[in-house]
């Protein structure tokens, strides 16, 4: 996994409208990416709502939010038209994102193996460094943790 002080990969995604974008064009201010598992399933409705209920305070702050799955993007639309989320979402359908920044892990479900996406987040600063890494979230009180981070800087 990509650590603190790291520079963060590059890569291109997709929105939820099937337009590529890239990190960079966030360049020059800071950026909170997270990763889940799968849209509209409870944690990562949970962890989107608790994004979305902050997006002003995030925005105030001049931090963008950007969560990434390897859902298609007609799934994240429709995911963001249902819950009338307010963070920007993008998807990683081939995974390359999610491999560099070592979100892409093995799993285990009773007692059965598989590979997904580590909840995980991390706080870009405005010259692409990794300010801080969050491994392994819980979502109850995340965003406020992201927030209050941000906030600091």
């Amino acid at each position: 996994m990509i650590k603190e002080g790291d520079k963060a990969p590059g890569a291109s995604l997709e929105d939820m409208d099937g337009a590529p974008f890239t990190l960079a064009q966030f360049a020059g201010k800071p950026l909170v990416v997270y990763f889940y598992p799968k849209a509209d399933t409870p944690g990562c409705t949970s962890e989107a709502q608790a994004f979305t209920a902050l997006a002003d305070n995030f925005a105030a702050a001049g931090a963008p939010v950007i969560g990434v799955s390897k859902d298609k993007p007609a799934k994240l639309r429709k995911f963001t038209d249902k819950y009338g989320l307010k963070v920007q979402l993008a998807s990683d359908e081939k995974g390359g994102f999610c491999e560099a920044f070592g979100t892409w892990v093995e799993k285990s479900m009773y007692g059965r193996s598989y590979m997904g996406i580590e909840r995980s987040t991390f706080l870009i600063g405005a010259d692409g460094t990794v300010l801080k890494v969050w491994p392994k979230v819980k979502v109850k009180g995340h965003a406020e943790d992201v927030l209050a981070a941000v906030k600091a800087l």
